[in-house]
């Protein structure tokens, strides 16, 4: 397939996503994935598999059939061997396995979707105060999930949750294709902003939402997508020693169903990126990405 076969056949996916009814798939999708009756599940996680490619090698449990259900499967968990931690300190670590899309730095308040795209962090979190000027002249790291990818998020640093935010939107999809060609389309999907202070000051990690993904999940605040529906936005706020949550560098902070996109946000003069890293670059959690300054 030449340039422009493969363009027109990208703004074609765009073009049908954009009328696909997004959250109806994405419910019953959600539905589908819960079903518990032993020779479907069985059925659906072994075509998954072999479809999608996925090694279990470092899974905790390699036996597909053992899942209860097709989202468990999506969710699973690693060996605790599987993904060391880089041993510096100062590392900033991959939250998750995947893609490296864009990373860099936030100009005039904007960050890269792509080649001639790019979007503001304000509208990335919700257009609210001033919390997008905590990252002016900051980093940013765009990762992409894939379908095969581990869909557990984990901590880069470690920090103490100060937020979080759900807003909704829509759900389109969020890979590479896409992501060319929706602007701002990582400010206009469903996601969940999860504002940290760490050692570098304030830290956004937010996970985007995208079709056939309509669950996101913290660790304490289980299930916070899909949410009710017509809910524009919900905020939490962890103060006080009962609502304390403090997560360790590499703890898990959440999990995606299906595979979707992490974008981490550090403040100016905090982090040098790791010399080697590059867009299209494969990562896998608990690698470094980058360092303390």
């Amino acid at each position: 397939m030449n340039d422009r076969e493969s363009s027109v056949g990208a703004r074609l996916f765009v073009g049908f996503q954009r009328v696909l009814p997004q959250h109806l798939l994405s419910l019953l999708m959600y539905r589908f994935a819960r079903i518990e009756w032993v020779p479907l599940k069985n059925l659906m996680i072994r075509a998954y598999v072999r479809l999608v490619g996925v090694d279990l090698s470092a899974a905790a449990q390699p036996e597909p059939t053992a899942y209860p259900h097709l989202n468990a499967f999506f969710t699973r968990a690693l060996r605790p061997d599987a993904r060391p931690l880089d041993p510096d300190p100062r590392a900033v670590l991959s939250p998750v396995d995947g893609t490296i899309s864009q990373f860099g730095t936030i100009t005039d308040g904007r960050i890269i979707q792509a080649k001639g795209l790019d979007y503001s962090v304000r509208d990335l979190l919700g257009g609210r105060g001033e919390a997008h000027h905590l990252f002016d002249g900051g980093r940013f790291a765009t990762i992409y999930l894939s379908p095969r990818d581990y869909h557990r998020i984990h901590m880069p640093l470690a920090g103490e949750l100060a937020e979080m935010t759900y807003f909704g939107g829509r759900l389109f999809s969020v890979n590479q294709a896409t992501a060319a060609q929706v602007p701002g389309l990582f400010a206009r999907n469903e996601r969940v902003l999860c504002l940290f202070g760490t050692e570098l000051g304030p830290l956004a990690v937010v996970l985007v939402g995208a079709i056939f993904v309509g669950g996101i999940e913290t660790v304490w605040e289980g299930e916070v997508a899909p949410a009710l529906p017509g809910l524009r936005s919900r905020r939490w706020h962890y103060t006080g020693a009962t609502a304390r949550v403090h997560l360790d560098r590499g703890e898990e902070l959440g999990r995606f169903n299906l595979g979707s996109t992490v974008i981490l946000l550090f403040p100016a003069d905090t982090l040098t990126w790791d010399p080697a890293l590059m867009p299209g670059q494969t990562v896998r959690l608990g690698q470094r990405i980058g360092t303390c300054n």
